[in-house]
């Protein structure tokens, strides 16, 4: 049902079940680990009114479990980017050890060892739930505002090479190996680009 993937790495299957609503992934050496990819394999969807809390349990110098919450899964939202680079050290927000005494940390011979859990839990729960700070990818709107940028610099950029139809008869730009579009031909995919922007961020994505 889940699949974990430490960036830079195969994916990883390998999960245990611990207890009916609760699965554990061990991650060996995440010592360069940036970011860790959680995602639902397409094989059995969540019961009617459940996700997935996901957490990630991290080292310390005396063995101490340290759950923190990275995030939520949801048949609606099946996969998950977490940033880790800056968490790694950060215990404060930390929650008590929700898997069990199962779930002991690797011995202080593999001290960069890591587990990640995901609980199945009520959606009415995981709302209520604050995951630990720093760790998500950039937001839609910090996309789009990016995306528009980058469009009309675009825009801008294109349309400085605009010329008539005499200028160009009259061979005064360009060499004869050029090709040329109508400004108005990026006027109306500018126009087009931004309206479905606006009505869906993550449209270039079907």
């Amino acid at each position: 049902m889940f699949a974990v993937l430490v960036a830079g790495r195969l994916v990883q299957t390998d999960v245990h079940q611990i207890e009916e609503m609760k699965v554990l992934f061990d991650l060996e050496d995440i010592t360069d680990a940036n970011h860790i990819v959680v995602f639902m394999t397409g094989q059995t969807p969540f019961p009617d009114g459940f996700g997935g809390a996901v957490y990630l349990n991290l080292p310390s110098a005396s063995g101490e479990s340290n759950w923190l919450l990275l995030g939520h899964l949801t048949n609606q939202k099946p996969s998950s980017i977490y940033k880790i680079t800056g968490i790694k050290k950060d215990f404060e927000q930390s929650t008590p050890n929700i898997f069990g005494s199962m779930t002991a940390l690797p011995s202080p011979a593999q001290p960069h060892h890591a587990q990640l859990g995901i609980a199945v839990e009520p959606l009415t729960m995981l709302v209520q739930q604050t995951p630990v700070s720093g760790i998500s990818a950039p937001k839609a709107t910090t996309l789009m505002e990016f995306t528009q940028k980058m469009l009309q610099t675009f825009y801008n950029y294109a349309s400085s090479f605009a010329c008539s139809r005499e200028t160009i008869s009259n061979s005064l730009v360009g060499s004869p190996s050029d090709q040329f579009v109508p400004l108005n031909t990026l006027d109306k995919w500018f126009i087009e680009f931004q309206s479905k922007l606006q009505r869906d961020p993550n449209f270039w994505k079907s």
